[in-house]
């Protein structure tokens, strides 16, 4: 033999066919991955139920009354969560406040109603309304500086703080401006009845 057919035959030996897929352990790795994620997303829904049991003790959110009167400003934008007022990443999940979704917010001397198609309404009477900024973020959701109305406001013994924001993101400077501006009037309001009944 020569040395070409040496080579030749010594190529066609080391020549094997393609392995065979195992489709066995293909699939088995298919559900194994399906499970951890359903295990995964069982565990974080389980988490948040959690959360929701520990707030239990926050009461039942107001509804807007029958007449709030005439609105002084109203909005379109979305609701992007509640947290305690303070720690921005301390979600508030009972009564539904941990929900995102659509808003139609309208503020009136009443207070503010916050319409949310989909999830609990919920009203803040005046008298319940601390302070009005803008942020650049609450629990989960970053923005830009400024792209985020954040109301406080108090509930039972806590303080939450409820983010906003508007389809058009130059109306959240007017709304700081008149929030605060009711919650002004609304101390010196206080303070001048508080000091006749002394």
């Amino acid at each position: 033999m020569t040395p070409a057919t040496l080579l030749a035959a010594g190529l066609a030996a080391e020549k094997k066919s393609a392995e065979v897929t195992d489709w066995a352990a293909r699939a088995g790795w298919l559900v194994g991955l399906a499970l951890f994620v359903a295990l995964v997303y069982w565990l974080m829904r389980e988490g948040w139920k959690w959360r929701g049991t520990l707030q239990g003790d926050l009461p039942e959110l107001p509804s807007a009354p029958d007449d709030p009167g005439p609105a002084r400003l109203s909005m379109s934008g979305r609701y992007h969560g509640s947290t305690t007022a303070g720690q921005w990443l301390d979600r508030i999940v009972a009564h539904g406040l941990g929900t995102r979704s659509r808003v139609e917010l309208t503020l009136t001397d009443a207070g503010l109603d916050v319409v949310r198609p989909g999830a609990t309404d919920f009203f803040v009477p005046v008298a319940q309304l601390r302070e009005a900024r803008l942020d650049k973020g609450i629990a989960g959701k970053v923005l830009t500086e400024g792209g985020l109305l954040v109301v406080t406001w108090a509930h039972g013994e806590r303080l939450i703080d409820s983010g906003f924001r508007s389809d058009h993101a130059a109306e959240h400077n007017e709304w700081v401006d008149v929030i605060n501006s009711m919650i002004d009037n609304s101390m010196i309001d206080n303070n001048s009845t508080e000091g006749a009944e002394r």
